[in-house]
């Protein structure tokens, strides 16, 4: 079974910075594409950023700057650096791979970015 954890959410005056991480097994990292994503209630989930296969590294045009994605392959954490945080960068995010059976999703971390 494929699991994903995901942590490091919190609240945070605008201009402030968090560090998302997400845990998974070595067979994730070997195989599988990783991003994050987020959602607002009653919104569709949004791509932030991704980590490809290839090392390439994809950002939403909104975080450019301001986020990076990062890995630590030996104690197979991806993260998520968020520096420069706004206010509409509230949401809960959500880590994800993306395999060849499929793409599996973390439980989510609320964001909360206070004006």
């Amino acid at each position: 079974q494929v699991q994903l954890q995901d942590s490091g959410g919190g609240s945070v005056p605008a201009g402030g910075s968090l560090k998302l991480s997400c845990v998974a097994s070595r067979w994730i990292f070997d195989n599988c594409g990783m991003g994050w994503y987020r959602q607002a209630p009653g919104k569709e989930r949004e791509f932030v950023s991704a980590l490809d296969g290839d090392g390439r590294r994809r950002y939403r045009d909104s975080v450019k700057g301001r986020f990076t994605i990062s890995l630590n392959y030996a104690k197979n954490i991806l993260f998520l650096q968020m520096n420069s945080l706004k206010t509409e960068d509230t949401d809960t995010y959500y880590c994800s791979a993306y395999c060849n059976a499929g793409a599996y999703w973390g439980q989510g971390t609320q964001v909360t970015v206070s004006s």
